[in-house]
């Protein structure tokens, strides 16, 4: 086992976990969770998405939000962007870094973008240029790297044409993502290999979803390849649109407490975030998606 001593997580919260939110969220709301998920520690957030309103009406305040975070030096702030016009809308708000997804399905990118993963570099090709002429970081996204709802099984060797692919654009950092939360522990250490034949082990992280209850077994299996980073979202936020009912990103809360339960450094204070994710579930009217958060706050009580 190659287990890193310190792992660096990425809370995709704020962005990830409230875009399918029914209800709106208001920019207030959004910029204290992005407060308080630094002061917990983390130095990633994922802040907002730059798209257009029309289709993820949650992030129609992406400028406000961005515009009214304190920020603190030493953390980075991310924001989604899809295609040159969100780019160009996202600069003015000075993001560090920007986020350009893809999917490792042929049948999921049809579907959800109208177009081949060959066709869908070419829309990102300009932003990740732009982006870095900018002097801003790229991450992509492999989506649906450990499974489609459309296709079923996705091979090892999709994730490596993707994988390829977003190298081939300029991406800088890579996510092996599992979209719906499908994968096991042998899916994503297959997917990490194959990411690795275009991307250097420093430069790969783990999105999970726990859909079925693999996120953390799925992390865990990441880890003893050396993965050091992975996206989080604080309380569990976050559903998963393409299974009914079904949960969606890993929590923060529950990852922390696995590394800090290996003796893994993450420089997250486990009871601020649980704060953290207690205030934004209050404000959704509805219990932390988290098992570590719900023991933890439990024991306040008690």
């Amino acid at each position: 086992m190659n287990l890193p001593t310190r792992v660096k997580l990425v809370d995709v919260g704020p962005r990830d976990g409230l875009q399918n939110e029914k209800l709106p969220v208001p920019a207030a709301v959004k910029i204290e969770l992005v407060h308080r998920l630094q002061a917990a520690g983390l130095k990633e957030i994922e802040v907002t998405s730059f798209v257009s309103p029309k289709w993820v009406p949650q992030m129609a305040d992406n400028a406000e939000v961005m515009a009214g975070i304190a920020r603190l030096p030493g953390v980075r702030y991310s924001v989604l962007t899809p295609n040159l016009q969100g780019f160009q809308a996202a600069l003015l708000s000075k993001p560090d870094e920007i986020v350009v997804f893809g999917a490792a399905s042929e049948a999921f990118s049809q579907k959800n973008i109208n177009c081949s993963i060959a066709e869908s570099m070419d829309r990102f090709a300009p932003v990740v240029e732009a982006a870095r002429a900018a002097g801003i970081y790229v991450r992509g996204a492999m989506s649906c790297a450990l499974g489609c709802p459309y296709q079923g099984e996705v091979s090892p060797d999709s994730v490596s044409y993707l994988a390829a692919l977003m190298k081939g654009i300029g991406v800088q950092h890579i996510g092996v993502a599992d979209t719906i939360g499908v994968g096991t522990p042998l899916k994503v250490q297959r997917a990490i290999q194959a990411t690795l034949k275009h991307f250097d082990i420093n430069d790969i992280s783990g999105h999970f979803h726990d859909t079925y209850g693999q996120a953390l077994a799925n992390t865990l299996a990441a880890l003893q390849m050396g993965v050091w980073q992975f996206d989080t979202s604080v309380a569990g936020l976050g559903g998963c649109p393409y299974a009914k009912g079904a949960t969606g990103n890993v929590a923060t809360e529950d990852v922390v407490y696995l590394l800090h339960g290996m003796g893994i450094e993450t420089g997250i204070d486990l009871e601020k975030l649980v704060d953290a994710g207690q205030f934004i579930s209050d404000f959704l009217q509805r219990k932390p998606n988290s098992r570590a958060a719900t023991a933890l706050l439990n024991t306040r009580v008690s």
